[in-house]
């Protein structure tokens, strides 16, 4: 989708994260009795540790606490938040109400329209580039946008091939008009339900509702064809990227960041050695964090412009896959502060 012109230039102004305090690593999983190692792991994924709720910690939890370090580091009030958006697939609530809906009560915010996307771990991406159209338009002013999720709590903690892929944590930026030239260049978004059976919960929606039968067999948890969802996504996200290059005008060696969905090592390597980039280009994270689904691009950009690593002009290419399948890649020229 190339970006209207003439109309207003919309960026990020705030950026914040949060994870869990609890850590899992590698070795932790040989001390629950499954077979595996941390050679195991590290090899496949490219994860050490990730980040755990607490029992009485959810998602909403996590999006609260790194919606207001974004908002903190816009500069903003909160009562300037015009919209909440949270990208999720792990909401508190199985139905209702929405995850940005409890948000935007903690935040002690009017009352303002807040809902949840729901793109897997493509969801931050699908979340900027709706809350794009509300500033651009002049809808509101100001948009707050999360990527938060708690997958480790719908893994099956005895099947090593899912529990060791998934962490914890919220990411959250808030969207505004920027100086002209900067901002979002370039946003595509894209979805084929043929895959759906390759990342999936089964049961426990309106397909196949909750039930003892379901709980016993575990149909509600995460399933996944591993080899099947890095085939698609690796078939995916390339045409994505220069989808989007060419709608920004732009060439791989416009680049000068990439920040990719942090889901497996090996994924992001193949990504950068097609894009011709170098290691240092290439934000990653995930021997920390492993897969937080829709919050690891957002949590890798805060850690990475807190850093003081993004520079005004920088171009930033930002892109996820996931279940659905989803994928969707969106690119920023950063305007700091």
């Amino acid at each position: 989708m190339e970006l209207c012109e003439n109309m207003k230039s919309v960026g990020i102004i705030g950026i914040g994260k949060f994870v869990p305090e609890k850590v899992i690593r590698n070795d932790d999983f040989v001390k629950l009795g499954l077979e595996t190692s941390d050679e195991w792991i590290l090899s496949r994924t490219g994860i050490k540790e990730r980040r755990i709720t607490a029992e009485n910690e959810a998602t909403s939890d996590l999006a609260y606490k790194a919606a207001e370090e974004a908002i903190l580091d816009a500069g903003i009030k909160k009562e300037d938040i015009g919209l909440i958006i949270v990208a999720t697939t792990s909401p508190d609530y199985p139905t209702f109400p929405s995850t940005a809906c409890i948000v935007q009560e903690r935040l002690g915010l009017g009352k303002i329209g807040a809902f949840d996307l729901s793109a897997a771990c493509s969801g931050f991406c699908y979340g900027v580039t709706t809350g794009y159209q509300f500033v651009q338009t002049g809808k509101y002013k100001n948009v707050l946008v999360i990527g938060a999720d708690c997958l480790s709590k719908f893994v099956d903690w005895e099947d090593r091939s899912i529990c060791v892929l998934f962490g914890d944590g919220a990411g959250a930026v808030v969207l505004s008009e920027v100086e002209a030239g900067y901002g979002l260049l370039a946003s595509d978004m894209y979805s084929d339900g043929s895959f759906a059976n390759l990342l999936i919960s089964e049961s426990g929606g309106s397909r196949n509702v909750m039930s003892q039968d379901v709980l016993e067999a575990k149909a509600h948890l995460i399933k996944m064809d591993g080899k099947a969802v890095f085939k698609v996504a690796i078939n995916s996200v390339l045409p994505s990227i220069f989808s989007a290059l060419d709608s920004a005008n732009l060439k791989p060696e416009d680049i000068d960041y990439f920040v990719p969905h942090q889901a497996n090592l090996r994924i992001i390597g193949y990504t950068k050695e097609k894009l011709g980039l170098k290691d240092e280009q290439v934000v990653i994270n995930i021997d920390k964090y492993g897969n937080t689904s829709a919050a690891s691009i957002p949590i890798a950009m805060e850690e990475f412009s807190k850093k003081g690593k993004f520079k005004d002009g920088d171009i930033i290419v930002f892109s996820g896959f996931g279940a659905g399948f989803t994928w969707a890649t969106s690119i920023i020229k950063w305007k700091g502060k």
